[in-house]
């Protein structure tokens, strides 16, 4: 029976073992993203806190000046007073070499009711650029865009192999992850021991033998610590390749993906919609103690302003959303995280999982310890092979 699992184990490591590397190392690379960013652009999340900071509005403002062309996506306060105000804005064109026109084609925005030297409702849409904005200034210290990044051609090899969100590289990287679970799992079953005194061996690295033992060692017993991980990443990494994917996931949890619809604003006619200071005024008192909040606001004159909030101690995705009467600012109504149903709480622990991020600075270390070992099982798995085939020639002869 391990011959037959040898030999699947074999043909699909060498079918998918390319990707795998190509997939683990920049895996390693993303795991630290976050942190990497921060450390090396420090001016562009951090500024000196200056007494009070300056009116929302009055920060959209200045951005809208500088960028008049470009339609505001929403607006992201950090609690932490020495954090810079993130500002997404999504261009019709083309703006220096990034890529922002993701947002071309979209509906017409409805009609906007705007008070006196305040920015009219621009709510909706998704950001192509970021402007990181002093909240004591209200200077542009970076307009950002994540696609003119290192770390974005990372990104794109690890998911697409440089390709598009939707081209072959997308499918290509996700058999291979399929195919890798099940090269993780005839890989245990290659390594279960039948005795204690293997099992032993098999839980060591024999440091003062040959080469060929080592690099035995390397592959079998780091392989054996890793498989897990390596499963679990594998397993999760299948909720961007494949619908099904997700689908079943949500079937298996006998949930909807589609969350409650929004309420609507009371259109009240001549009455001008809150501002963003308000929205966070108002979030800010009745959500104190968050990471940040994020505000968008309505789309149209019947629109909802929406204010999405992180608190303290939960993972990214782990946030609430709060409706507010675009008029009265009352909140109309609420969609918490606890509230969610089964398979989008789910849902939305596949990506901390995934990069690591679950249980904060210690799962990231493991994920990156695993994925770069991850890098080394297909080399140490071939020499294997290799030294597997010169014994039998030798045998034969």
């Amino acid at each position: 029976m391990k011959v037959f699992f040898r030999t699947v184990h074999l043909y699909l490591s060498l079918a998918a073992g390319l990707v795998i590397m190509i997939a683990c190392l920049t895996g390693a690379i993303l795991v630290f993203e976050k942190e990497l960013q921060m450390a090396f652009n420090n001016s562009r999340y951090y500024v000196a806190a200056q007494g009070n900071p300056m009116a929302v509005d009055d920060l959209v403002l200045s951005v809208k000046a500088q960028h008049p062309e470009a339609r505001l996506a929403g607006v992201k306060l950090y609690s932490d007073p020495e954090r810079t105000v993130e500002i997404g804005l999504s261009f019709p064109e083309k703006v220096g070499k990034g890529n922002a026109n993701e947002k071309q084609g979209a509906k017409p925005e409805g009609p906007k009711v705007a008070a006196a030297g305040k920015p009219a409702a621009q709510g909706g849409g998704r950001a192509s650029h970021t402007a990181f904005v002093n909240p004591y200034t209200a200077e542009v210290v970076e307009l950002y865009t994540y696609r003119e990044t290192f770390f974005y051609k990372v990104f794109a090899l690890h998911r697409w192999l440089l390709g598009s969100s939707d081209g072959i590289g997308k499918y290509i990287v996700g058999v291979s992850t399929f195919l890798f679970m099940f090269i993780t799992i005839t890989g245990i079953v290659l390594w279960w021991p039948k005795t204690r005194r293997i099992l032993v061996q098999r839980l060591k690295i024999k440091q003062d033998a040959g080469w060929k033992r080592l690099n035995h060692d390397l592959h079998i017993v780091l392989g054996f610590y890793a498989s897990i991980f390596l499963f679990i990443f594998s397993f999760t990494a299948m909720s961007w390749s494949f619908k099904w994917f997700n689908k079943g996931l949500y079937k298996v949890t006998s949930s909807s993906p589609e969350t409650p619809e929004p309420p609507a604003s009371v259109y009240q006619p001549g009455k001008a919609s809150i501002s963003y200071q308000d929205a966070y005024r108002i979030a800010s008192e009745k959500f104190s103690g968050a990471v940040w909040y994020q505000l968008r606001s309505a789309k149209d004159s019947a629109g909802i302003f929406t204010v999405a909030v992180l608190p303290e101690g939960r993972m990214e995705n782990a946030t609430d959303t709060y409706y507010l009467d675009q008029y009265s600012g009352e909140i109309a109504g609420t969609l918490r995280f606890a509230e969610k149903n089964l398979g989008q709480r789910v849902r939305s622990y596949v990506k901390p999982v995934h990069v690591g991020s679950v249980f904060g600075t210690t799962s990231k270390v493991i994920s990156f310890i695993v994925c770069v070992l991850g890098v080394t099982f297909p080399v140490t798995g071939v020499v294997m092979w290799l030294n597997r085939l010169k014994k039998e020639r030798k045998r034969s002869t």
